[in-house]
């Protein structure tokens, strides 16, 4: 199809735009295997694993920071004492609902059974626990149910839909993650505005009729690179978890100022977010029904370009809807089986829907400044990030430059050019 006639939006002339860096926090674990060791050590740690105990240790779908490094950390000590360990996939609807799907995507991270040392038993099927508040169905994992330990591991920061003292993290992953895709479609059939409350509620409820001795809660920097490890007792996840949200609140990396135009994002994926692009970065809400403050989130973003989708998604384009363009080369990687499976798991089938399919980067830039609010095309202020879980490198327009520089955090690394379209209008790689 040509857009041709969209072509009296290409015009004026685009500003120039410059490499920069911003100040994140930086705090970072270097010996991974050290740290995990040093929290096994800790008493009612190690020491719960009863030897000769099968033990069933969880790995989620996410990106996490040197999560095969961590999981065979975990691995390791299992063994030092005494347990006999295995890996299950926890990630609800994730890989399209299916066994192997699951095994492929923590494949992709690393997590293999050659690498690991261990068996991965990968399976869809569930028991089901009871009823937690009240009314709500309780499925669990049946690999992990039939271990003699579950110990649950997962990356705490701020969720991409919900807001309370839980959010994304330990309590999740024991109550939706482990539910697989049975236990995840029940779970959100109740809707985002209940998670802050559900979440506590069925995490409790499954600790208290699964082995959970402790759990092993991650806290990632504002690179996105393993910031903290911690091994939490099965009864003190709840309130640990709540405590170490904070930490990871404020340490995550955010995009500096107050307004931007028109952001690139090069590419989103589930390994990237569970939206792909985070909300909590580009200060959007996929499901439209949640307003996350009673004042816009910093900075405000008008108009957002998705340009591609990462390898590791396998094609699941959900969050796809939190953009306004995406360029042709995402349209045609997306599998709609696996990004549908995924929306409509989550209820929200927004997180799926396409936007505008252009062609190339350039065409993309004028059509988003085109549609802009009280936006100029020799003014805008433009933005490109490579995801929204590495916003320490940003391009960002002459327009943008001296806000950012006042704040003392923003460094420039380039002088400013023009921005380096190819024949094709799409800019270089990042």
């Amino acid at each position: 199809m040509s857009l041709d006639g969209l072509n009296v939006f290409i015009r004026g002339e685009l500003p120039r735009w410059r490499l920069v860096r911003q100040e994140l926090n930086s705090e970072e674990i270097g010996d991974v295997a050290a740290a995990v060791a040093a929290e096994f050590a800790k008493p009612g740690i190690g020491d719960s694993i009863t030897p000769g105990a099968t033990v069933a240790i969880t790995c989620g779908s996410r990106g996490v920071h040197r999560i095969a490094d961590i999981t065979k950390a975990i691995v390791d000590q299992v063994r030092v004492y005494g347990g006999d360990p295995f890996i299950v996939p926890a990630m609800g609807s994730h890989g399209g609902a299916t066994a192997e799907g699951q095994r492929e995507l923590i494949a992709h991270y690393g997590v293999v059974e050659e690498a690991m040392g261990c068996p991965i038993r990968s399976s869809m099927e569930t028991v089901l626990l009871g009823e937690a508040d009240g009314d709500v169905p309780v499925y669990f994992d049946k690999n992990a149910y039939d271990a003699d330990m579950v110990i649950p591991v997962g990356r705490i920061k701020p969720h991409t839909d919900f807001h309370g003292p839980i959010e994304s993290g330990l309590m999740k992953m024991i109550s939706i993650g482990l539910g697989k895709q049975k236990g995840a479609d029940t779970f959100h059939g109740h809707g985002f505005p209940d998670f802050h409350r559900l979440i506590p509620a069925v995490g409790r409820f499954t600790i208290s009729h699964v082995n959970m001795a402790f759990g092993i809660g991650i806290v990632e920097n504002g690179h996105s690179h393993l910031s903290l490890i911690e091994a939490i007792p099965g009864p003190r996840i709840h309130q640990r978890e709540i405590e170490l949200l904070r930490i990871a609140r404020e340490r995550m990396g955010r995009l500096p100022g107050e307004r931007i135009d028109v952001l690139f994002v090069d590419q989103i994926g589930k390994d990237i977010s569970g939206d792909g692009a985070d909300p909590n970065v580009i200060n959007r809400d996929v499901s439209g029904e949640l307003l996350k403050s009673e004042i816009i989130p910093k900075p405000e973003i008008h108009r957002v370009i998705f340009r591609d989708l990462t390898p590791d998604t396998e094609g699941n384009a959900t969050g796809v809807g939190l953009g306004d363009f995406v360029l042709k080369q995402l349209a045609d990687k997306v599998d709609p089986v696996f990004t549908y499976m995924n929306v409509i798991t989550s209820k929200y089938p927004a997180g799926g829907r396409m936007p505008m399919v252009i062609d190339n980067d350039r065409q993309a830039l004028y059509l988003a400044i085109g549609s802009a609010m009280h936006t100029r095309t020799e003014t805008a202020r433009i933005a490109r990030i490579p995801n929204t879980k590495d916003v320490e490198h940003l391009w960002i327009s002459e327009p943008l430059w001296p806000e950012l520089e006042a704040t003392g955090k923003v460094t420039a690394l380039s002088d400013f050019t023009e921005m380096p379209f190819d024949e094709r209008g799409m800019l270089p790689a990042f």
